[in-house]
């Protein structure tokens, strides 16, 4: 359990927009390491920017789980004793928080995997190989993460289905107009990051369910990017399948969300078989059980899933909306500074269209030489295609450097940043 004092901290910085970080930083014990310290000069602080990556714990989320295995644990729905019930009550809460942070109708349609990427590959094996036809068309962007491209690719292989690619424009947004053309009456589903892992890129999903829906297809949200960072009202968006994961919002790996319209989980078969999914089993075939049971084969990740709920609660009381401001103040501030250096290129738009990622390339250097000497300075960044190689081959690129920015982060972070690429491009200039 929290302490009365985080607690209470947590939910001072709620009321205002402009967050006490310091006191927040306090509750994330791996923000005050130090790092390559040795006998002969003392270490560096660590300055974590790789948040797009993975997220830090608070206490808060590690006291959660360490008290789930001292005190609750055990096997959910399955056992008759106190202490499966514990379990499941507040696996099953966890499952209510959810349900409460991005508005599901029912929690009935949150369904527990193991990461965004399970999601997606529930929805290419569920729905896709149930309704998806020989010629029917699927519509991807160029921006999108390797795992909301590889399931429907394996999945128009299976099916005979068309991959069909939304472009981007130079400076990183979706080519909105391209949409007349590529959605067709054949146009089965859309499938669209929230926000861009690379580029920050905030997309405008009302506008491409609203244009999908004119053609009655479907549309998959990959919200890995988005849900920790800003409001998530899947009613109000009215997107059909929405995915995010876990451990991007300050919760354990190993566990993530599928949400789905009820009606439309309904009609799925179940991905994979085994134990709990089941009604009854018998030696001439099976009957799946209710939703959300029906796609949760096998023991689910019970703790990992009681660790989010806990993520859930520390955001709630940090407040989504002040989460949101303050990390778009940490991206302009870090378009100002890094902007300076001669011979860096930003990737993607404006700062006032994207997300707190920043990435860039720098004339001269190789991005992974960026993230390898800016770890000497503490700096913790991301280097290569990040899982998206069809958008780096768009940019004529091979990789990109990219630092991600979460409430924890501070303006004097940004600063420390933009003074170690200054002195990273000095030692390749005299090289």
């Amino acid at each position: 359990m929290a302490t009365a004092k985080s607690e209470n901290s947590a939910m001072k910085v709620a009321s205002d927009s402009t967050l006490d970080v310091e006191r927040i930083r306090a509750d994330f014990p791996i923000l005050s390491m130090v790092l390559h310290a040795r006998e002969d000069r003392p270490g560096v602080p660590l300055v974590y920017l790789d948040n797009a990556a993975t997220t830090q714990r608070p206490r808060q989320v590690i006291q959660s789980i360490v008290d789930t295995y001292e005190q609750h644990y055990a096997n959910v729905h399955r056992g008759i004793h106190w202490l499966s019930d514990q379990s499941t009550d507040l696996y099953e809460e966890a499952r209510g928080k959810v349900q409460a942070f991005i508005n599901a109708q029912a929690r009935e349609e949150v369904i527990f995997t193991h990461g965004t990427t399970e999601s997606i590959n529930l929805v290419a094996r569920g729905w896709g190989d149930k309704f998806v036809q020989p010629g029917d068309e699927i519509l991807l962007t160029e921006m999108e993460h390797h795992a909301n491209i590889v399931p429907w690719q394996q999945l128009a292989e299976r099916s005979g289905a068309v991959i069909r690619f939304l472009p981007i424009t130079d400076d990183g947004q979706l080519a909105l107009d391209a949409l007349d053309q590529l959605l067709t009456p054949r146009t089965r589903l859309v499938a669209v990051t929230a926000i861009s892992n690379v580029l920050g890129t905030i997309n405008p999903l009302e506008v491409i369910v609203a244009r999908a829906r004119a053609v009655e297809a479907l549309v998959l949200v990959d919200a890995a990017q988005s849900v920790p960072h800003q409001k998530t009202d899947v009613q109000a968006l009215g997107a059909d399948f929405l995915v995010f994961s876990g451990h991007k919002m300050l919760g354990p790996t190993g566990v993530g969300v599928l949400y789905g319209r009820r009606e439309l989980l309904d009609a799925m078969s179940p991905f994979m078989g085994g134990g709990s999914m089941i009604r009854r089993v018998t030696t001439a075939g099976f009957e799946p059980a209710e939703l959300p049971a029906k796609f949760e084969a096998g023991t689910p990740p019970i703790v990992p899933a009681i660790g989010l709920g806990a993520a859930i609660d520390y955001l709630n009381q940090i407040g989504i909306d002040a989460i949101h401001e303050h990390e778009m103040r940490l991206c302009r501030r870090a378009h100002e500074a890094l902007g300076s250096i001669a011979g860096l290129r930003f990737l993607g738009p404006a700062p006032e269209h994207k997300s707190g990622i920043v990435s860039f390339t720098l004339a001269g250097v190789h991005a992974h030489d960026i993230a390898q000497l800016l770890d000497r300075h503490g700096i913790a960044v991301r280097a290569g295609h990040h899982c998206a190689m069809p958008l780096h081959k768009r940019l004529g690129i091979n990789a990109s450097s990219r630092a991600s920015f979460y409430f924890y982060n501070t303006p004097a972070e940004v600063e420390q940043l933009a003074r170690a690429i200054d002195d990273i491009k000095r030692i390749f200039r005299r090289k």
